[in-house]
C-alpha cells in the first residue's frame, strides 16, 4: 500500500498533511482528510471511504505543476475532481484544489 505522502513527494515539492509548521514558499502542496462517505450495513462500516483534498499553491498559474500532479494521479488510477481554482491576494499566491476519494478497506491509498 503506498502512502498518500510518498506519492505527492513524487512532485519534488514540500508536501504535509494539513498545513506546514513554517513559513515556505511556493510551490507546495497540502493534503488533508475533509469527510467521510462511508458504506456499510447492520450498523457497521463495510468500507471507510475518505474524501481527501489536495491543495497545490503556486507564486503564478502554473500549468506544468497542474500538469505534473494529475498526471501523477492518473499514473496511479487515482480519480480526482478539480474543485476549485483561486487567487490568494494577501498570500499572493495561486491555489488549485482537487478532491480524490480514498478506500481504506482495499488496496488503495493511505493517508
Amino acid at each position: 500500500m503506498q502512502d498518500i505522502k510518498q506519492l505527492l513527494e513524487q512532485l519534488n515539492i514540500p508536501v504535509a498533511y494539513h498545513h506546514f509548521n513554517t513559513d515556505i514558499n511556493p510551490p507546495f502542496v497540502v493534503y488533508y482528510r475533509n469527510a467521510s462517505n462511508n458504506y456499510g450495513a447492520d450498523n457497521k462500516v463495510l468500507k471507510k471511504i475518505n474524501t481527501v483534498y489536495i491543495e497545490l499553491y503556486t507564486e503564478y498559474k502554473d500549468l506544468a505543476m497542474e500538469q505534473a500532479l494529475e498526471d501523477l494521479l492518473d499514473e496511479h488510477e487515482i480519480f480526482y475532481d478539480v474543485l476549485s481554482e483561486d487567487y490568494i491576494s494577501d498570500e499572493k499566491m495561486y491555489q488549485v484544489m482537487y478532491e480524490i476519494s480514498i478506500c481504506n478497506n482495499d488496496e488503495t491509498l493511505s493517508i
